[in-house]
């Protein structure tokens, strides 16, 4: 049993409304929503009607299907800022796989500080005479546009050379992999979209 201290410090995150808001935007019953999370109906409304808080995992089940982070329900969204700058100093290099002593490409976040973000945006250097990447697959779709130098994405087996200023746009659950079309260094922006949860 919650303290009446612990009870009014959770209740004015209103998380049960939040919830619900979501559900109502989204056009989902709570039968529907129980489905997705595999919460019962009934919990679901004791949720929303602020009766029962949730436990964290429990709470991440239900963001994991309106795609938001646990952030959601613990920031107050007139807090939230329209514009969110990315700093070039603020962003961390990291390579896509750690450890390798030649990894394929090198990648920035563009959009680490925006909560809530239906997409990924990166900025990847691909260093001279680096390896293919790894095929790998997810869902939603993939746009990279090529900066500079000579790159080429194979997607489910088939070679797209990019040349700078060139664009792709396709169906991320096809297997992909990126590498350079010469010994010459590239880079691009690529952008990944999440599919709508449900």
């Amino acid at each position: 049993m919650l303290s009446d201290t612990l009870t009014a410090g959770l209740r004015r995150y209103e998380i049960g409304s939040k919830i619900r808001a979501l559900r109502v935007k989204k056009k989902l019953g709570l039968a529907q929503l129980g489905e997705h999370t595999g919460l019962s109906p009934a919990l679901l409304s004791k949720i929303e009607r602020g009766q029962l808080f949730p436990t964290l995992p429990t709470l991440l089940r239900i963001a994991m299907v309106f795609g938001v982070g646990l952030d959601h329900f613990f920031n107050d969204r007139e807090d939230r800022p329209l514009v969110v700058v990315t700093r070039k100093q603020d962003r961390v290099r990291l390579p896509n796989r750690p450890g390798a002593v030649a990894p394929s490409y090198f990648f920035e976040s563009l959009d680490f500080a925006l909560t809530d973000r239906k997409i990924d945006i990166f900025y990847a250097e691909f260093p001279r005479s680096s390896n293919a990447s790894d095929p790998h697959q997810h869902a939603g779709a993939e746009f990279i546009y090529v900066l500079n130098g000579r790159l080429v994405v194979t997607i489910d087996g088939k070679d797209v050379v990019l040349d700078e200023g060139d664009a792709v746009h396709f169906d991320s659950s096809a297997a992909h992999n990126y590498r350079l079309d010469d010994q010459q260094q590239a880079s691009s922006v690529i952008v990944v979209v999440m599919p709508e949860p449900g």
